[in-house]
C-alpha cells in the first residue's frame, strides 16, 4: 500500500511522489502499470478495481489510481480497495492526473483507462499484446466503435474527431478514448500540458513513434455523473488543437549518423 498527497504547481502539473512514499512496494517492477485518473468516482472504485484484477490475473501488473482532488468518498474507497494511490490536493485535470500516475509507475508498459467504468478492462491484454508485437515507440489507442454515451456527446465527439484528424493527421479515429497502451519511456519524452491526454496520438507521431487503433468495448455509465462536461471540452478544444498543430510543425527529428 502506498499513498501520497501531491500539491499542484502553478501550471496545473504535478510533482512526482517522494521516494519515501514508494519504499514499501515490491522491488520487482511489473510488466504493466494501469493508471486510472479519477475525480468524485467513489461508487465506481471497487467494481472497476475488481474488473482490472480479473482481467490481468496472471500478468505482472500494478494499479495506480490518481485522485484528482475528489470531494466525495473516493479517497476512502481507494484505501479500502488496496491499490496504489496518489492524490492531488486540488483538481488539476485529467491530463495532470495521468502524468502523476505515469511518473510514479514502475512498469515498462502503461495502460490508461477512465475511472467511470465505461472502458472495459478486459480489452487491456489484447491492446498490450498488440503493442508488444509491434515493439518500439508505439501507442495502441482504443477505438470505441459503438459508443454508449448521450447523443450530444456522440455528436460533438464525431465533429471534433473529424476536425482533429483533418488538421493533425494523427491516424486515429477516436483520440478521446481513455483506454490506451504505450511504453512509459515514450510518454515521459512527450511535451506535457493541460488536456494533452486527448492528443497523445499526435504527440507520439511527432516524437517519431507509431500509432495504431484497436476496437474496444464501450459501456454506459451506470454509477455517478461525468466530471468533465461537454461545454468544458468545447471551450478549450480550439486553442488546444491550434497549439498541438503548432507543436507538430515546429518539431524536427534528426537522423543520427
Amino acid at each position: 500500500m502506498w499513498a501520497s498527497h501531491i500539491a499542484a504547481t502553478g501550471q496545473g502539473m504535478t510533482e512526482p511522489p517522494p521516494a519515501a512514499e514508494l519504499r514499501d512496494r515490491d522491488e520487482t517492477p511489473p510488466l504493466l502499470s494501469v493508471v486510472v485518473p479519477v475525480r468524485n468516482e467513489a461508487a465506481n472504485i471497487a467494481p472497476l478495481v475488481a474488473e482490472i484484477r480479473a482481467a490481468l490475473a496472471g500478468l505482472p501488473h500494478e494499479i495506480i489510481y490518481v485522485d484528482d482532488g475528489s470531494s466525495d468518498g473516493t479517497a476512502a474507497e481507494l484505501a479500502a480497495a488496496g491499490v496504489g494511490r496518489l492524490r492531488h490536493r486540488a483538481s488539476c485535470g485529467q491530463s495532470a492526473a495521468v502524468i502523476t500516475g505515469v511518473r510514479a509507475a514502475r512498469g515498462q508498459w502503461i495502460a490508461t483507462l477512465d475511472g467511470d467504468g465505461q472502458n472495459d478492462p478486459a480489452d487491456i491484454p489484447r491492446l498490450l499484446a498488440r503493442a508488444q508485437a509491434l515493439g518500439g515507440d508505439v501507442l495502441v489507442a482504443g477505438h470505441r466503435v459503438a459508443r454508449r454515451d448521450t447523443v450530444v456527446k456522440r455528436l460533438t465527439s464525431r465533429v471534433a474527431n473529424r476536425i482533429r484528424a483533418r488538421l493533425l493527421r494523427d491516424a486515429t479515429p477516436d483520440s478521446g478514448c481513455g483506454l490506451k497502451v504505450f511504453p512509459r519511456a515514450l510518454f515521459l519524452e512527450l511535451p506535457r500540458f493541460d488536456h494533452m491526454h486527448r492528443y497523445l496520438p499526435a504527440l507520439v507521431l511527432r516524437q517519431g513513434g507509431q500509432v495504431v487503433s484497436e476496437p474496444v468495448h464501450h459501456r454506459p455509465r451506470t454509477r455517478g455523473v461525468s466530471n468533465y462536461g461537454t461545454l468544458d471540452r468545447l471551450l478549450v478544444a480550439f486553442l488546444d488543437l491550434v497549439g498541438v498543430a503548432w507543436l507538430q510543425r515546429r518539431g524536427k527529428r534528426p537522423v543520427i549518423e
